[in-house]
């Protein structure tokens, strides 16, 4: 079996199989540039508020923005009424995303209190007739509405069967199962054989998430499951280039591990498109975590994080940045 492969989703043709998922916080236009030039061939979006969106709130825009060379990319959207998420799928497609996908799995209180994220893995009808109104909503020439869900509620109530199938129902033409429960949050390990069983029984591409946090875990998971892809969250984290290095594993070919200049120049390039969309001041305080997370396994790592929590100028992370290739020096 060919682990790497293109994949067509409805209507669209993606040249391979690897994902960067939806992550709050995480995954916005700069980040998602910066993963799509070392290998991912489909970046999410950040979830974006479907009530928000339609109701003219004036940042909610901003999440579907998207770089230059971010030549393709799919938006995620989370809300609970059918006829809400219709009317912002119509505001999303104006942005010409490949995918549009429903959020059914996210854990967070809030989200869950207001009905959507996982509190929809409690109501599989709800997916089936939200999906199908957001389909009817972009019509034939719409980009394709795919969801993304989760094992289920908990242990009590394992319903990714019911869910997934009412998904497709309502159009759905590929879904995503993280393969744990709204309970487990992201803690525990994923079932990794609901991935499995998905893949085999279902009629649409079905992608894995969950445990796919390294480039070898990312290959294993479809060779193990059969899963036509994988969608890869906190792996990305600070390390852009496992979708390189995955996209090696899948083809059997050399890792293609990184230098510690070639990660020093993804975080500066990091940085540097987020000042574009958000401006130095904002982008320097949510660089933050990125460069925390950038600089963990780094010679000097500690000493690094410990002043990149403070730095709140593209000057003084230029110089934590040159620390950082000097420490890394032989």
């Amino acid at each position: 079996m060919d682990l790497y492969h293109p994949i067509k989703i409805g209507s669209v043709m993606l040249p391979g199989n690897l994902f960067l998922a939806p992550v709050a916080g995480y995954s916005d236009a700069a980040f998602r540039s910066v993963c799509f030039g070392l290998g991912a061939d489909l970046c999410y979006t950040e979830m974006v508020s479907a009530e928000a969106l339609t109701r003219g709130h004036a940042r909610t825009p901003a999440l579907m923005d998207r770089a230059e060379n971010e030549t393709r990319y799919a938006i995620q959207l989370f809300g609970s009424r059918p006829e809400t998420m219709a009317a912002a799928a119509r505001v999303a497609a104006e942005r010409g995303p490949e995918l549009i996908d429903l959020n059914c799995g996210c854990p967070v209180p809030k989200i869950v209190r207001a009905g959507a994220g996982s509190a929809l893995m409690r109501d599989p009808g709800r997916i089936r007739d939200i999906v199908a109104a957001m389909v009817a909503a972009l019509g034939p020439g719409g980009p394709p509405v795919t969801a993304k869900i989760r094992s289920g509620w908990d242990e009590g109530s394992l319903n990714y069967r019911e869910a997934a199938e009412a998904a497709v129902e309502g159009g759905a033409a590929a879904l995503t199962l993280h393969a744990r429960t709204r309970a487990q949050g992201y803690s525990g390990k994923a079932d990794w054989s609901q991935i499995a069983e998905l893949a085999a029984r279902l009629g649409v591409p079905v992608f894995g998430s969950g445990d796919a946090n390294t480039a070898v875990e990312a290959a294993r998971m479809v060779a193990e499951t059969g899963c036509a892809g994988v969608m890869i969250a906190r792996g990305a984290m600070g390390d852009p280039f496992i979708f390189r290095r995955a996209r090696a594993a899948m083809l059997g070919l050399p890792d293609a591990a990184p230098s510690a200049p070639e990660r020093v120049e993804a975080a500066r390039r990091h940085l540097a498109l987020s000042v574009r969309f958000l401006g130095e001041r904002t982008a320097c305080v949510e660089f933050r975590k990125q460069f925390c997370s950038y600089t963990k396994g780094a010679s000097g790592g500690a000493e690094l994080r410990a002043a990149g929590v403070k730095a709140c100028t593209v000057l003084e992370f230029e110089a934590l940045f040159e620390r950082w290739l000097e420490a890394a020096s032989p």
